[in-house]
């Protein structure tokens, strides 16, 4: 009975360090808060700890708070960094992130073009921007087959967008006005043309969903993600794809530089991008799958802004270049508060 109790304390004791260890040896992951952080614990984060052993933290915040903190600090406070790929050029311009090996992530062979961002960062999936809106609450008249249909004058007071990014509609103002987002000044008068159609300008995705879900804005410029969220709770919106396509999104995932964790960083970003970990991605919160043998559903095919073939990557996107879009936010955002939002 003594050596019974004596093996049984022994046995509790290595547990309790081997637990103590892991929580102290965690992969710490940089991330939103809400539905994105679930999005990778759940699809990412579990598969990687079932395979490792290895737990997952996760600290959380927005996308610009992320950055500064991480220009401030004297050393990393995660291991990986999940960003916009935009914005994840700023991490690279403040040497923020490590030169990823790919011999490390074989499953990064099968990435689409559009989510190889760059040697640093890659893609983790794809969604668009688009055109969200409520039928239920617009006349039937009001139709949406192309961009141009947000200038109808039976909008008036009843658009929302993001007042953190606004260069979705810069590019798409640009291009409907002869240029691109490079040339985007074209598209400033067509800009000041939309202001009377606005009523809000949302902060984050959780106003996003309540400005549509009330109601108040029933039309809105809207991550489809979130309107594929917002429908499976029962919110009757719908998402087009206009005629010119949809504003590209592609969200990151890079390697903090000074990471202590590097091996096992790597295969946390292999497992995100295996065809069964991107299948699941896609079925549960409908973003595009960024490998090329991912398994889709046909319902969940048909979406917009699910691409399963290179045609729709080629001719259903609006592609704002990155390096541009991150040199040009601050700027593009100035004006439009300036000029759009007061």
């Amino acid at each position: 009975m003594i050596r019974k109790l004596l093996t049984l304390c022994v046995l509790s004791a290595t547990l309790a360090a081997t637990s103590a260890y892991s929580q102290d040896n965690a992969l710490v992951v940089s991330t939103w808060g809400g539905s994105f952080r679930d999005l990778i614990d759940e699809n990412i984060g579990k598969e990687f700890t079932k395979q490792t052993g290895v737990p997952v933290k996760y600290v959380t915040g927005g996308t610009i708070d992320r950055l500064n903190k991480a220009k401030l600090a004297s050393k990393p406070e995660s291991d990986i960094t999940f960003t916009t790929s935009h914005v994840g050029w700023l991490y690279v311009n403040s040497d923020l992130f490590e030169q990823l090996d790919n011999s490390k992530i074989p499953n990064a062979s099968r990435l689409v073009d559009r989510a190889r961002i760059s040697p640093y960062h890659i893609g983790s999936w794809a969604y668009v921007y688009s055109i969200g809106y409520r039928a239920d609450l617009l006349p039937p008249s009001v139709k949406f087959e192309s961009w141009n249909d947000l200038w109808n004058p039976a909008l008036k007071g009843k658009i929302s967008a993001p007042d953190f990014d606004p260069s979705h509609l810069i590019a798409v103002a640009a291009m409907l006005s002869g240029g691109d987002a490079r040339s985007w000044e074209k598209g400033q008068d067509k800009l000041k043309a939309l202001k009377p159609n606005f009523k809000a300008f949302y902060t984050n995705d959780a106003n996003a969903q309540q400005l549509i879900a009330t109601g108040e804005t029933p039309v809105e410029v809207i991550l489809s993600m979130n309107a594929y969220h917002m429908a499976s709770q029962g919110v009757p919106i719908k998402v087009v794809m206009p005629k010119e396509g949809a504003v590209l999104g592609v969200d990151t995932m890079a390697i903090m530089k000074g990471s202590t964790k590097a091996d096992l960083a790597h295969k946390f970003l292999n497992i995100a991008l295996s065809p069964e970990v991107q299948s699941r991605i896609v079925a549960s919160k409908k973003a595009s799958p960024v490998v090329d043998n991912a398994t889709v559903s046909a319902e969940d095919a048909k979406l917009p802004g699910v691409f399963t073939t290179k045609a729709q990557w080629d001719t259903q996107t609006i592609v704002i270049d990155n390096k541009l879009r991150a040199e040009k936010t601050a700027e593009w955002r100035k004006w439009f508060t300036e000029n759009i939002m007061n």
